[in-house]
């Protein structure tokens, strides 16, 4: 069903259009992550901005960010800007891969693994990072509750796991990993934001460019990434070929 911009909803029904709970949207509002509703009588009624912001949170929450950094986000962000800037700011933080990171129980992960898996195991995938525990306080018990950062990589960790290698082994790899290509992500961000993103804030954000700048950063995602995949593999045939 399409939205209009004039489109008027129900706390009960911009919910159920979003994909979450009253009580999520109750919490994000006294967080102060969504703007007062529009009220009619004692009704409050939520628009097509409201939707736009709360698909913005979940889009900011598969990349890991905590509430009080996604608040921090939303605070740059004017309480009246109309749902498509807050597009715009969704696809700019759309994650780089299609493999999205998703809440999974521990039924479900030794499903996907095809065994039960150990603690011992666990553990390992939360160090390489393909797990992560969840604590955004939405829900009264967050304890034992899980994130798959990446369902195409679990059986990449589930391998790993099964080559037995020391724990510090695994922090270390983790570590030099995450340090060169956050350096590089860091870098051609960057790039990016001074040649596409600032000419587009300094003209005022002209809605004759917005969808220019979206599909540019779509079309750049997966560039980028073979781009680096190529240059990863180049780079380790350098070094093999310059150890022997």
């Amino acid at each position: 069903m399409l939205r209009t911009a004039d489109e008027e909803l129900t706390i009960d029904e911009l919910a159920a259009r979003a994909g979450v709970t009253v009580r999520t949207v109750r919490f994000y509002a006294s967080r102060g992550l969504l703007p007062p509703p529009r009220l009619r009588g004692r009704v409050g009624l939520y628009g097509a901005d409201h939707l736009a912001r709360l698909d913005l949170i979940r889009e900011l929450q598969n990349l890991g960010f905590t509430l009080t950094a996604i608040e921090g986000h939303l605070e740059r962000i004017p309480e009246d800007a109309p749902p498509e800037e807050l597009a715009l700011q969704r696809a700019l933080l759309a994650p780089w891969t299609s493999d999205q990171a998703e809440e999974i129980g521990r039924e479900e992960l030794d499903r996907r693994a095809g065994r039960a898996l150990s603690d011992e195991e666990i553990e390992q995938l939360l160090t390489l990072g393909i797990l992560e525990r969840i604590t955004d306080g939405t829900r009264e018990n967050d304890e034992g509750r899980l994130r798959l950062t990446s369902s195409s990589m679990l059986n990449v960790g589930l391998q790993i796991t099964e080559l037995r290698l020391p724990q510090e082994m695994l922090l270390q790899a983790k570590h030099i990993v995450e340090q060169h290509t956050s350096q590089m992500a860091s870098e051609l961000r960057e790039l990016f934001a001074a040649n596409v993103l600032r000419p587009y804030v300094e003209r005022g954000r002209p809605e004759s460019e917005r969808e220019r700048v979206r599909t540019t950063a779509d079309q750049l995602r997966p560039l980028t990434i073979q781009m680096l995949v190529n240059g990863f593999q180049r780079a380790v045939n350098d070094v093999i070929r310059n150890h022997v």
